[in-house]
């Protein structure tokens, strides 16, 4: 274990034979989810959701909780449960500017119980500054908050993916983080300087619906996951890449890290035995079958249910990267 001004960062088991396995498993995830997301943007985004959305969810946790045992307990976590099931009730009430405006208030409130929990002295004073105009800024223009809040959720995973490789050896750690760059940073770029445009288009030209539903043409979905009044060319760019970062973020919780981090499982096992082994996977796949009836009799219900019980994957997420920050910027230091 390591302590860092109140935050104890768990130690971890060595890495290295995964490093090169894990990021050949992440290009070939990469050549095919943008595939996907530029040749079926609507399908991949929305059946993507249906099949993996609650699984993801269950894994996610379990990974978070068990690699970061040390920073969710507590009347911590009992403050971080509180708040986030706060934003659940708002997502089930009818949207609308109150109930939004209270969703990005407690989602500060947690930036600012993790900044409390993290820091002291003048960088505290420093961080709730930065949250409070962040606060004032999200409240000003809520639309761009909950575009923001949606992509930026996708890009999470290389913060722990980073962390993960730190115990790999310093070869095999370049290619794999250059792998995630690409796939987090790079790809994205491209789609929306227009590379693939045509492919796009292509796309929206053919398009069927999901059994003709008008709901589901590239153009209003892409309305979800766009910053408001944008062309629609660019709406589309922003449809292709949720759809390409959402497939990488269920093959990183899905796929790489349970595969390849089953020491983080153990300890989750050891600290919730009720679901140790296969018992969580059973159950994000129950919730799933049980979610997927709700999208099939009405997919707009299905996908508020389903914002409601992911906002503790998506929040608990807040604490755990603050002190991955604060963590690797020390390590740095002392590296130094």
């Amino acid at each position: 274990m390591r302590v860092s001004r109140g935050i104890t960062v768990p130690a971890r088991r060595s890495t290295r034979s995964a490093g090169p396995a894990a990021t050949v498993w992440l290009g070939l995830a990469t050549v095919a989810a943008l595939a996907l997301a530029l040749r079926l943007p609507v399908t991949t985004t929305v059946l993507g959701l249906v099949v993996f959305g609650v699984l993801h969810n269950v894994l996610e946790l379990r990974y978070v909780v068990g690699r970061f045992d040390a920073v969710l307990r507590g009347p911590f976590l009992m403050l971080l449960g509180v708040l986030i099931t706060g934003v659940l009730v708002c997502r089930l009430l009818p949207v609308g500017a109150v109930t939004r405006g209270v969703e990005i208030g407690l989602c500060y409130v947690v930036l600012g119980a993790a900044c409390v929990r993290a820091l002291r002295g003048a960088w505290l004073a420093l961080a709730l500054l930065i949250v409070a105009v962040a606060a004032a800024v999200s409240l000003t223009f809520p639309a761009y908050h909950f575009v923001v809040l949606t992509h930026l959720h996708n890009v999470v995973p290389l913060f722990f993916l980073w962390e993960w490789s730190r115990t790999m050896a310093p070869r095999v750690r370049r290619g794999f983080r250059a792998a995630n760059l690409t796939w987090v940073v790079g790809v994205p770029a491209l789609i929306l300087a227009g590379v693939f445009d045509p492919l796009l288009r292509s796309a929206s030209a053919s398009f069927a619906g999901l059994g003709g539903v008008a709901a589901f043409e590239p153009v209003k979905l892409a309305a979800t996951y766009a910053p408001p009044a944008l062309a629609a060319d660019l709406g589309l760019r922003f449809l292709a890449v949720f759809a390409f970062m959402q497939t990488m973020h269920y093959v990183v919780w899905v796929g790489v890290l349970p595969r390849y981090a089953p020491d983080v499982s153990a300890r989750f096992d050891a600290r919730i035995p009720a679901l140790r082994g296969g018992r969580a996977w059973l159950l994000g796949g129950g919730l799933a079958l049980v979610l997927g009836v709700v999208f099939a009799l009405d997919y707009a219900q299905g996908k508020t249910l389903y914002a409601a019980g992911a906002s503790y994957h998506a929040y608990l997420e807040f604490p755990v990267l603050l002190a991955l920050l604060l963590s690797y910027r020390r390590t740095t230091q002392g590296a130094a």
